[in-house]
């Protein structure tokens, strides 16, 4: 399973990069505001100057002909990014149009098998099945995962999956369990996925062993 980061913050996309884990990033309006940048187009080409992977930048309209205009010139700005396009009868049409262009969507805001189904059939190159969201109203997101895998490995689709809405390590390793192909994740549960208290305990008494020992050998 391969790590994407879910952010539109710079730094931390640096910081993933570094770690030599991060392949790719999605980002959506939301991840963009919060970061309070306004040129949406600069911020995506700059991602994709760090990370040498699929880099997801969404659409902001609605309609058809606007989706598909506005994806167009989203796809343009960088051969990395993939169009999120979200998982709506209009973007349906629209992923269907796009794919056929050879323009990579990623198909958002899914929360059914069906929707996943569609999906793969109208040529996405990723579904975003959100796992937190359905957690949150007391639906198993993992379980989704699970059931869209089942169905494309039955049918053999090249639609990959991405894990999305994580909100804690577990949620790394169910995906991981689940056979996804990736989990997009914000900063701090990757931070999360590498720390442990008895890794930290246990470095820090090798060291102050190995100070000591170095010590009496002066």
């Amino acid at each position: 399973m391969r790590l994407f980061l879910d952010t539109a913050n710079i730094d931390r996309i640096r910081q993933g990069v570094k770690w030599g884990v991060v392949s790719g990033v999605t980002t959506n309006p939301t991840l963009v505001a919060q970061e309070g940048k306004k040129d949406y187009q600069l911020l995506v080409k700059e991602i994709c100057s760090i990370v040498d992977g699929p880099v997801s930048a969404e659409v902001v309209v609605e309609g058809v002909d606007d989706m598909t205009s506005q994806a167009r010139s989203i796809a343009a700005w960088h051969p990395n990014v993939v169009v999120k396009i979200p998982a709506t009868p209009d973007g349906l049409e629209v992923t269907s149009k796009l794919s056929r262009e050879g323009i990579k969507v990623n198909m958002t805001l899914c929360f059914s098998a069906n929707q996943a189904l569609l999906a793969a059939l109208a040529g996405a190159a990723f579904i975003s099945p959100f796992v937190g969201r359905l957690d949150d109203i007391g639906q198993d997101g993992m379980a989704l995962v699970k059931s869209i895998m089942d169905i494309y490995r039955e049918y053999d689709f090249d639609t990959e999956v991405i894990a999305a809405s994580i909100r804690h390590p577990l949620h790394c390793v169910a995906a991981a369990q689940a056979g996804a192909d990736i989990a997009t994740i914000p900063f701090d549960v990757l931070e999360q996925m590498i720390k442990h208290p008895m890794t930290g305990a246990g470095n820090a008494r090798f060291l102050a062993d190995w100070h000591r020992v170095v010590g009496q050998s002066k």
